[in-house]
């Protein structure tokens, strides 16, 4: 059954492949070259330790329905050099309708090694609002289930500073033991002057089954490069 779901999911990535370069590039379509966010690099030094994260959201110049989705971070412990909590995901997107991609690629953590995955991403974006939902899981057995969410609010204060505001939640089910795996709650608030966004920042941990709780309570600095 898990062979047939992933044949699928092939099936639909190279239909939609082969339907956007028959389109043709947008320049081809003139069409206005493809706006993408820029690159996020956030880093929080806090009570725990340090956190990192970044976001790459990226559309094809050349082939705009098809795109580049990738999440990173880790959490540092100020008492242990190691470094056990890590996340990497790199995934290709295709483009449903606006506002509503699938993806499908890897995920890489330190207890589950790397997996390949897939998902639905939802986005919706305006001058003052960000909002995107991704659930995807592992196409492996005893798969980790998990759903990513956050939601940003930005509006403006003066003509160059805004607001930042920002509450990004994941919760992962392992269902080889059908028990809660990974969880997390993100919660920033500063100001933003041009690429530049710096405040407040509180991280909630939990891990496994007994949702062990961990705490990152701070100040972060976030950038958009290109």
């Amino acid at each position: 059954m898990k062979s047939v779901h992933i044949h699928l999911l092939l099936f639909v990535v190279l239909l939609g492949i082969n339907k956007s370069f028959a389109q043709g590039p947008p320049a081809a379509q003139g069409g206005a070259p493809v706006m993408n966010p820029p690159v996020s690099v956030e880093m929080m030094a806090g009570s725990r330790g340090l956190s990192y994260q970044m976001i790459v959201n990226k559309k094809f110049q050349s082939v705009p329905r098809l795109g580049f989705f990738s999440v990173s971070n880790f959490q540092t412990d100020w008492k242990s050099s190691a470094m056990r909590d890590y996340m990497m995901q790199g995934n290709l997107t295709l483009s449903l309708v606006k506002g509503l991609d699938i993806s499908s690629g890897f995920i890489w953590t330190p207890y589950t090694g790397i997996r390949p995955s897939a998902g639905i991403m939802y986005t919706f974006a305006n001058r003052d609002w960000l909002i995107v939902a991704n659930p995807r899981t592992d196409l492996t057995k005893n798969a980790n289930m998990e759903v990513l969410a956050l939601a940003e609010f930005k509006p403006m204060i003066n003509e160059k500073l805004k607001f930042y505001s920002r509450l990004q939640g994941l919760y992962t089910q392992d269902t080889g033991i059908g028990e809660h795996g990974r969880s997390y709650i993100m919660a920033r608030a500063g100001i933003t002057i041009k690429d530049v966004t710096f405040g407040a920042g509180a991280n909630f941990d939990f891990y496994g089954p007994q949702k062990i709780k961990d705490h990152n309570i701070g100040g972060f600095v976030n950038i958009n490069l290109f």
